[in-house]
């Protein structure tokens, strides 16, 4: 087997191993990915940028701004309010930061939304196990009485 082979073989096995986690796992554990996904193109993207490769940093940074516009989308504005509305703003500010590190080569920037985005993914693994399997339970209890009343 080659090298190249190989790593398509690797590739495959990882995208496949993705696939089944994300399968598998809570809407809490999703965020969780989402973070450490936004975090790891990140760190490439810096990578990208001290050895001056600017279209796998652009490609990187742009990927992260995704990934933190999905984040975003994710948050229930039915029930978060004020949180809400400040994470809301923080990731805006982030993406507004992360442009400004891709256009300028700024890595201080880009170690800055690293910063704020290590906050909030620590904040979020805090939440206790009881909590989420409480909220699961609440979400799947409403979608019960929406589906015996009628209305889903």
């Amino acid at each position: 087997m080659s090298l190249t082979n190989s790593h398509g073989g690797i590739q495959h096995y990882k995208n496949n191993n993705l696939q089944g986690a994300i399968e598998s796992a809570t809407p809490h554990r999703l965020i969780q990915m989402l973070m450490e996904g936004a975090l790891s193109k990140l760190v490439s993207a810096k990578g990208f940028m001290e050895r001056g490769d600017i279209a796998r940093k652009g490609e990187n940074i742009s990927w992260a701004m995704s990934i933190i516009d999905g984040l975003k989308l994710s948050l229930d504005k039915s029930v978060g309010g004020e949180l809400v509305h400040n994470l809301e703003d923080l990731y805006d500010y982030m993406n507004r930061r992360l442009l400004q590190a891709n256009l300028h080569d700024k890595q201080e920037y880009i170690d800055e939304v690293m910063g704020l985005l290590a906050e909030i993914k620590s904040g979020w693994e805090a939440i206790s196990e009881e909590i989420i399997a409480g909220h699961v339970q609440q979400k799947e209890g409403q979608s019960e009485i929406t589906r015996i009343s009628g209305n889903g």
